[in-house]
């Protein structure tokens, strides 16, 4: 709908914090010294009325903080669904086979013009699309909920390249989820998507670790498997619990060697990432499942209120809590039973120095 050479990308309930943002991007992209596969800059998202304590880790510091800047060493960073600054022609194709568009053509007819009109209806329609290259070979690509990893993935194996632009003043600002249950669908539709791309024929630990470099292919890779370290975390909240409730020992005695203490278990790898890799199964064998749930825009005062003071909300019933309170509750009673079985044995002096020993290493 636009013959504009530079395109941006922004989500609906992200708006503009820096007037300077654009000269920012086409410093770079208008550079005659840059290079020319520059396909688009991103700058990171960055999230207003975060409490001091981020609950919920809705900042993801460790992607725009850790992730990116080391990527942009590389090829570039991924393209973060919002915030990206493209070049029109990146597009349409390899650059070798996209020159610069437009260059010396004139507009002949009015925007209000019949033709200009009925081809914009043309091009909005839903036909529009069918049996052409559009969401393949052009534009952004279809068939994942994560088109925005997905499209700069095949982008860079196409050649193009991406910059990082992280100024002192946050480029955009926006609104991340307030309550435990629109973090976990946020995020479980990321898993999917994810896994989507993961086993697709466009997976980046083939065709994007031959396409674009070792280095690059295994940071879209990280991204794409990332709902299934769901295994691990999951085992992990369960069988050393359930192996103290009957007496089996499956850990070395702290006091025999140094050991590594662990870390605790994740909500998110408890919940989230186990239930969209069922769902993402469910899905790849033709099993009907949740579908897409969009994140709530909706703030009520009282939730922000509490949200601030570090409260948890847990929003609506859901059946997605289901893993977590089970959880919860067997770690609870293993909890109990070990410290019975401390008592009994005249061993508490001996736990409460192991569990002080671990707090501190924590």
């Amino acid at each position: 709908m636009t013959n504009a050479p530079v395109i941006l990308t922004l989500d609906s309930d992200m708006y503009s914090n820096d007037p300077q943002t654009p000269l920012r991007a086409l410093c770079y992209l208008l550079d005659p010294s840059m290079d020319p596969k520059l396909g688009y800059i991103q700058f990171p998202q960055v999230f207003h009325g975060i409490n001091k304590n981020d609950i919920y880790g809705g900042e993801m510091r460790h992607v725009f903080e850790v992730h990116m800047p080391g990527m942009d060493g590389l090829a570039g960073p991924i393209h973060a669904g919002s915030g990206g600054f493209f070049r029109r022609r990146v597009f349409y194709g390899c650059p070798s086979e996209t020159p610069e568009m437009n260059q010396g053509r004139q507009v002949s007819h009015s925007i209000k013009s019949r033709e200009v009109l009925a081809m914009a209806h043309h091009v909005a329609g839903c036909k529009y699309e069918n049996q052409t290259k559009w969401g393949r070979k052009m534009g952004f690509r279809y068939g994942t909920l994560v088109e925005d990893l997905y499209t700069s993935c095949l982008l860079q194996c196409e050649g193009w390249k991406s910059i990082y632009c992280n100024p002192k003043r946050p480029a955009f600002l926006g609104k991340s989820p307030i309550n435990l249950h629109d973090f976990l669908n946020q995020t479980m539709r990321w898993s999917v998507g994810l896994l989507e791309v993961a086993f697709s024929r466009y997976s980046p630990i083939t065709f994007g670790v031959q396409s674009i470099s070792l280095l690059s292919g295994l940071c879209f890779a990280h991204y794409t498997f990332w709902a299934i370290w769901a295994i691990p975390v999951t085992i992990y909240a369960f069988l050393p619990q359930l192996a103290l409730l009957n007496s089996a020992s499956i850990f070395p005695k702290a006091d025999t060697e140094v050991v590594e203490p662990p870390e605790g278990v994740d909500y998110e790898g408890t919940i989230e990432f186990h239930v969209r890799l069922v769902e993402y199964l469910l899905k790849y064998v033709g099993i009907s499942t949740f579908g897409f749930n969009v994140t709530s825009k909706v703030v009520e005062e009282e939730q922000s209120k509490r949200y601030q003071k570090g409260i948890f909300e847990f929003g609506v019933p859901s059946p997605i809590f289901l893993p977590l309170t089970t959880a919860a509750i067997i770690n609870f009673v293993a909890f109990l039973t070990g410290f019975a079985k401390a008592c009994r044995q005249r061993s508490i002096e001996d736990v409460f120095f192991k569990c002080s020993w671990l707090v501190l290493q924590w």
